[in-house]
């Protein structure tokens, strides 16, 4: 797990900041930035630059590694600090609190701003870098590709689709975004995955979810990757989250990703409910979404 830096902020000067900008800057060409190229990428002297390296190194906001040269490399808290330092000069952000969700691809906080949000940083690529660059569209015409590059397209991705849905779907609402970092509503209720529903409600809220990504089609957008695990369930209704991975529905693979979306859903509530849900024609289910036809996946149970 990465570590949370917002109770570092206040120890970094902004001379601190330059270096980090300067070897952000630097990883835009290569994976290890030049000790030697730092002064010019932080606009500082050779020695302050020294000084602060060795102030960062400390805090771990960048890791030192000798191959033929001597390079650096933000870590992932040193991005993070870069992003919390923007939103707190645009007044998005004014402290981090409790975590609220910690996973490979992304850590999720509570935040405090005009009311408590949630600021996310996407964490793609840091752990799992070769299989996540093979299933984002957005990184396959790179030759270049870095964990930061990675995860900044990622948080780019998942801001566009929630500007685009919110609010005709029951998506968070966007707030603001910078680098790999979202700062979105916070919303009611729990994944799917752990709701304790009551039998006579798996289908109802299944339908709720198909709905939405219904709404979500005919705005242009399928999720990619819906699961148990990114809808969250509350007395208000339904909240479907984690967007990074959704594609366009001109994409050309939008209707298997489209049927994948839905079978994921049938089988975890099939599974869950068995008397509740039986075998479902994802197929015609699908068609169904694409022609905005959808009234209830039980007209599509088969058994």
């Amino acid at each position: 797990m990465v570590r949370n830096v917002a109770g570092e902020m206040v120890t970094l000067d902004d001379e601190d900041f330059y270096l980090l900008s300067g070897v952000e800057q630097g990883m835009r060409f290569s994976e290890w930035v030049r000790r030697d190229k730092l002064p010019d990428y932080a606009n500082l002297t050779a020695e302050e630059v020294e000084y602060r390296l060795d102030r960062c190194l400390d805090r771990e906001l960048i890791q030192r590694k000798t191959i033929q040269y001597e390079g650096y490399q933000l870590t992932f808290e040193g991005y993070d600090a870069l992003a919390l330092r923007t939103f707190a000069e645009r007044e998005t952000v004014e402290g981090v609190g409790a975590p609220l969700g910690l996973g490979k691809e992304g850590d999720v906080y509570e935040a405090r701003s005009f009311k408590p949000v949630a600021l996310k940083y996407h964490r793609e690529g840091y752990t799992n870098f070769r299989e996540v660059n093979r299933g984002r569209e957005y990184t396959a015409d790179r030759n270049h590709v870095s964990w930061m590059y990675t995860a900044r397209k990622a948080a780019e991705r998942e801001y566009q689709v929630i500007e685009d849905l919110y609010p005709d779907v029951a998506v968070p609402r966007p707030i603001d975004h910078n680098r790999h970092a979202i700062v979105m509503d916070k919303f009611a209720g729990v994944e799917l995955a752990r709701a304790k529903l009551d039998p006579e409600q798996a289908v109802p809220v299944l339908d709720l979810i198909v709905r939405e990504l219904t709404k979500a089609y005919h705005r242009g957008w399928i999720h990619a990757d819906a699961s148990e695990h990114n809808v969250a369930v509350a007395e208000s209704g339904i909240t479907l989250f984690d967007w990074p991975q959704a594609v366009p529905t001109d994409h050309e693979n939008a209707r298997e990703l489209l049927e994948r979306d839905l079978r994921n859903l049938v089988r975890y509530i099939g599974r869950k409910y068995p008397h509740q849900l039986g075998e479902v024609d994802i197929a015609a289910l699908a068609n169904a979404v694409v022609e905005n036809e959808f009234v209830s996946v039980a007209a599509f149970d088969g058994s």
